[in-house]
């Protein structure tokens, strides 16, 4: 997922975890002539900001872990991005480094990198960490972003042409100066933990966590690592046909677990609190004159879509378009997000509930609404647990 640097910066933070009751308020919303009406609502914690930086892999990815832990009954909790944000930034160096600069070091990156983490580091509560050192409210990590990429830049191109012993220590440094040491122990709720033992306390295991894309250059049931430089870990997905994705989206939703879903958002249709992909040969568009709307230009569309008020028949995605899309370059890994529910227009098509990390000033309060067929076209890639995924297609994919 690419870093979405977000250029008006919300003031607000909700402090509250959003009970099912106000999860459903906040659903329940107009904007122009789109109504929608919940239909499904899971639990979810309050909606972050991740402000001036590029870190909603890690947002939609401790956001899901929050909202697992609601559902497996453990309770609230407001855990650290930037613990695993910091943790990120040093395997990111390390491995830049043994691949000689030939690999991608950015602020973006994947649900892997939040799980892994969890694997290997354990967890902190955000109270302890909250990553703000250099004596701002907000997440502004453009100085600590060109600070990080010109040292690890330097040390590729070290003229001694042999590591010093002290680099990673130095790097180091500037990381506890922006984000704050990761402590080796801390007291939360009257105990004492460390950052593993605190992880091990929330008994969510990060290998019950599985990542399902769709894509033809591969074949279906099987794992690869998806080809986007933010995949810098290499992390496997599960390959399956479009119609199956779709399905186990619905189902894990239905069933009572939410999905983190990393997606394409430089669409013109994704604005405003709505994610469309409309179709714009079936819509008459301004006027009546459908002739005159199919000879508008590129320009001229593309504000159509920006500026829609209200529901209009959209694409039918299929497997061929998913891919045209990705080999083409029109789907990136823009964004991560967090799928929480399920809600209808007031023309009876569906949506998933989004909860995103832009902060609350928006007209849904943090929620978006995106089409099944905006999901259909631009995921790159989703993370459920084992679980939501039903039993034929478990054993399609060998995972018990």
């Amino acid at each position: 997922m690419k870093k979405i640097f977000i250029t008006i910066l919300s003031l607000c933070f909700c402090s509250s975890i959003l009970s099912q009751e106000t999860a459903t308020d906040t659903a329940t919303a107009t904007v122009d002539t789109f109504m929608f009406s919940p239909v499904k609502v899971l639990p979810i914690t309050s909606i972050k900001n991740q402000s001036s930086s590029g870190t909603c892999w890690c947002f939609s990815g401790i956001g899901m872990i929050e909202s697992e832990l609601i559902r497996t009954g453990k309770g609230e909790y407001d855990l650290s991005e930037m613990f695993v944000v910091y943790k990120n930034y040093a395997d990111k160096a390390k491995k830049f480094v043994r691949m000689h600069g030939a690999t991608n070091f950015s602020a973006g990156g994947s649900f892997a990198d939040v799980f892994e983490c969890l694997r290997d580091y354990g967890i902190v509560p955000n109270s302890v960490q909250p990553g703000l050192e250099y004596g701002d409210t907000i997440h502004n990590h453009g100085e600590l972003d060109l600070l990080t990429k010109s040292y690890i830049d330097a040390i590729i191109k070290n003229p001694n042409r042999k590591l010093s012993s002290v680099w990673f220590k130095s790097y180091s440094g500037i990381l506890d100066s922006y984000l704050g040491k990761c402590p080796e122990s801390f007291e939360y709720e009257g105990k004492t933990y460390t950052p593993q033992s605190f992880a091990k306390s929330l008994e969510i295991n990060a290998e019950d966590y599985v990542s399902i894309t769709s894509f033809t250059h591969h074949p279906f049931y099987t794992q690869f690592p998806i080809e986007v430089p933010d995949n810098w870990r290499w992390a496997l997905s599960y390959n399956l046909p479009l119609d199956e994705m779709m399905q186990l989206i619905y189902n894990a939703v239905n069933s009572g677990y939410t999905v983190a879903w990393a997606s394409d958002v430089s669409e013109a249709g994704f604005r405003a609190g709505v994610a469309v992909i409309p179709d714009l040969e079936a819509s008459e568009g301004p006027g009546s004159d459908q002739a005159h709307w199919l000879n508008l230009s590129t320009k001229e569309r593309e504000n159509f879509v920006k500026n829609l008020k209200g529901p209009v028949p959209e694409k039918k995605i299929t497997q061929a378009m998913r891919q045209e899309a990705f080999d083409n370059f029109e789907t990136t890994d823009d964004h991560g997000m967090l799928i929480y529910g399920t809600a209808k227009d007031q023309n009876d098509n569906l949506y998933y509930l989004v909860k995103n990390s832009w902060g609350t000033d928006n007209k849904y309060k943090g929620t978006w609404y995106a089409s099944t067929s905006f999901v259909a076209y631009k995921t790159l890639n989703i993370v459920v647990h084992r679980d939501a995924v039903p039993k034929e297609i478990k054993k399609k994919l060998g995972i018990k």
